[in-house]
């Protein structure tokens, strides 16, 4: 069978058969046709159409048993989304006369393949399928970036990705419009970083934002971490250490019992796969955080009689974030999560000396950092892991405390996240009646008697009011 044939076949194209009945003058273009070349399952569909994309839209959702919606009136774009099958089909009118002029008109040759549900081989006229056996992403013009400044952004995503080399001509076109990629609204860069962060290879994808020249101009932040030396605890600049963070990020997500043990393991992954928001997971957030942990290092870089410090990066970078995920129109979800794993990074670090920790500690620790203690403790351990210097916390015996507490953590955490808090002995009332306390002390109180009953300090109400009295 040919690519045609087999692309016909499968699954989500055969439901648009059905739905359409035949009808001329609609192809599939695009992700769908790449994906299967490569023998990957074809899941999203991307149908080009000949007039309006209404009626194919409609007829199409009729066939899934599920709704069409306009995407933009302006490209004259439907979709339809089976969330059962976790299918999606955009409906599209054609860019210009004919599906070769709208195959002219896409971003690479990889994607401007297209195939006629009604029969018929494979459209190529930009020759992307044999830029895919070559294993190369090439622009299918010379104003590919001219004309979307977000396919810069686009081309680092899907070569690393797609494990492609970016052909040379069409470096030399990023070079030329690298100035002009953060052009796009700040919701659509962050669109393409999640993807490239949340996609196989992230870290080829980064070092394809530098080789483009796009670091400096999208995330001028993490630019500014290159060749910022730092203390003997390290072994890299601040720049390689952060990629260093994320690449053990990568190692600790592929391999969780080695961190969190065996029997703690399903529970962690399962949080790492819930949703966050802007569409992304939890894991995929927690490599952006990898990403801008240490982002304010250059900013609070410190040295004195040899000693290199950067103290007050956590609260520093907290802020850096912020401005940054105003700038790609973040949601405050995120930034908030990406600010509260900055912002207590270091924390856990500090405590290794403490332990064995007492009870009272291990709760300080699950309020503070709540809700992100679990994503925090597992960015402490892969942050721990990248730090390979000569300097004291580099010594083996200190990396394997920390790693013993962090494993203790999560599990707290865990337990924690599922149970809650201590049912509270007393109420609220209870305590201002009792105490004759008013105000902002009831809730001391509160806090006080939490800790406590954490720690298995007080296990009635008698105790309680004793040690509120006390």
């Amino acid at each position: 069978m040919s690519l045609a044939d087999d692309l016909r076949a499968a699954p989500l194209p055969q439901a648009a058969i059905r739905a359409l009945g035949g009808r001329e003058g609609v192809w599939v273009a695009g992700g769908a046709v790449r994906d299967a070349a490569l023998g990957r399952p074809v899941t999203d569909l991307d149908l080009a159409v000949a007039g309006d994309p209404a009626p194919v839209a409609k007829a199409l959702a009729r066939e899934l048993g599920e709704p069409a919606f306009e995407l933009s009136a302006e490209f004259g774009t439907w979709r339809v989304v089976d969330h059962r099958r976790g299918w999606q089909v955009d409906v599209t009118a054609l860019r210009g006369d004919s599906i070769e002029a709208d195959l002219g008109a896409r971003d690479f040759t990889v994607g401007a393949v297209a195939v006629a549900l009604s029969g018929g081989e494979a459209i190529d006229p930009t020759g992307g399928l044999a830029d895919l056996e070559r294993g190369v992403l090439r622009a299918v013009g010379p104003r590919s970036f001219a004309e979307d400044p977000l396919r810069l952004l686009r081309a680092a995503r899907l070569a690393a990705g797609l494990n492609l080399r970016i052909g040379a001509e069409t470096v030399a076109l990023a070079h030329d419009s690298a100035a002009r990629a953060a052009e796009p609204a700040g919701e659509r860069q962050l669109g393409e970083l999640r993807l490239l962060l949340g996609g196989p290879d992230p870290l080829r994808g980064l070092e394809l934002l530098d080789e483009l020249r796009l670091t400096a101009v999208v995330l001028p932040e993490l630019e500014g971490t290159k060749g910022v030396g730092q203390g003997p605890n390290h072994h890299l600049d601040v720049h390689g250490h952060t990629l260093e963070v994320l690449a053990q990020t990568l190692a600790i997500e592929a391999d969780l019992e080695s961190v969190v043990g065996p029997e703690r393991a399903a529970e962690t992954a399962a949080l790492l796969a819930e949703p966050l928001a802007d569409e992304m997971d939890r894991a995929t957030a927690l490599r952006f955080a990898a990403l801008l942990h240490d982002i304010a290092k250059p900013a609070t870089r410190a040295e004195k009689d040899g000693f290199v410090g950067f103290r007050g990066h956590d609260v520093e970078g907290a802020a850096t974030i912020g401005s940054i995920m105003e700038r790609l129109r973040a949601s405050r979800k995120l930034t908030r999560y990406l600010q509260a794993i900055t912002l207590h990074h270091l924390r856990l670090g500090f405590m290794v000396r403490e332990a064995p920790l007492p009870p009272r500690r291990v709760h300080d620790y699950l309020r503070v950092t709540e809700p992100v203690t679990v994503d925090v403790t597992l960015l402490t351990v892969a942050d721990r892991l990248s730090a390979r210097g000569a300097g004291p916390i580099a010594r083996p015996e200190m990396v394997q405390a920390h790693l013993d507490l962090a494993r203790e953590m999560v599990a707290a955490a865990l337990d924690w996240r599922r149970e809650g808090p201590p049912v509270p002995l007393l109420r609220g009332d209870e305590i201002a009646a009792e105490l004759g306390v008013e105000g902002p002390e009831i809730g001391k109180k509160l806090a006080e008697l939490e800790a406590a009953q954490y720690a298995g300090e007080v296990t009635n109400r008698a105790q309680a009011l004793g040690l509120l009295r006390g």
